[in-house]
């Protein structure tokens, strides 16, 4: 029936395996084979199919999802293909189950970034229209100005990406560190806005994602209690994504 068809990216999110984003990437790759067969892209599939990624069946299977807070040090890639990427996330954790990071969080800068085999929630959280927040402790090269913090919190015209940033939360902390609050995650943005008023970003540390906060070690993680899984399924339920809320298990 047509109701039981799913696209690939979707099954393969929902199963675990990775988010859709990441699929789409092996599809592309050719890495994906159904009923023996290199499917195209947007390809359906039915419960009665076979899905293999890496020559490694593919299917669903009676788990608790996992969802893990993790206080990424400098100098960590935020990849699952570990083949390609020797300072990847997923070596550097040794998870015993596979998991996916939600979003990024660029090799020069650390702090929080959540980690799951929860497809559906990665996608949710990844809206940018959602207006999720997340922030940031920065350190800049040179004392902030008032103008600065002005100009920052206003939107900065991004040429490269032909685009303006969304206005922002900024405050000033020292006289060369502030907060930033943003509910956009263009790619390199702060360390782009920062350029464009003549400014270098020497470190860069994200501290809280929506109502998560960053609480561990540089290095460490941890995983969320019930009361913050509760409160995230809260803040993305208006999401603009199909969902349906999981339920959460502690392993």
């Amino acid at each position: 029936m047509e109701e039981d068809l799913k696209r690939i990216n979707k099954y393969l999110s929902e199963v675990g395996y990775c988010s859709r984003r990441e699929a789409d990437k092996l599809i592309e790759a050719g890495r994906v084979i159904v009923n023996g067969v290199i499917p195209e892209m947007g390809t359906k599939i039915s419960p009665s199919d076979t899905v293999h990624v890496d020559g490694k069946e593919i299917r669903y299977a009676n788990k608790s999802f996992v969802y893990l807070a993790f206080n990424k040090p400098v100098g960590i890639v935020c990849t699952t293909d570990t083949s390609v990427e020797k300072d990847n996330i997923i070596d550097f954790i040794k998870y015993p189950k596979r998991i996916f990071p939600i979003g990024r969080l660029d090799k020069p800068s650390e702090g929080l970034i959540l980690l799951t085999d929860d497809g559906d929630i990665v996608n949710k959280i990844l809206r940018a229209s959602n207006n999720h927040e997340k922030e940031y402790i920065v350190k800049v090269d040179k004392p902030i100005s008032q103008t600065f913090v002005e100009r920052m919190a206003g939107g900065i015209p991004l040429e490269d990406l032909d685009r303006v940033t969304k206005k922002c939360v900024v405050e000033k902390l020292s006289t060369y560190e502030f907060k930033i609050i943003l509910t956009q995650g263009l790619n390199r943005q702060i360390r782009r806005m920062c350029e464009y008023l003549n400014y270098e970003v020497e470190t860069l540390k994200r501290v809280r994602i929506m109502n998560i906060k960053m609480d561990m070690p540089v290095g460490e993680y941890r995983e969320l209690t019930k009361d913050e899984f509760d409160e995230l399924n809260k803040l993305i339920a208006d999401s603009t994504k199909e969902y349906k809320p999981t339920t959460f298990r502690r392993n």
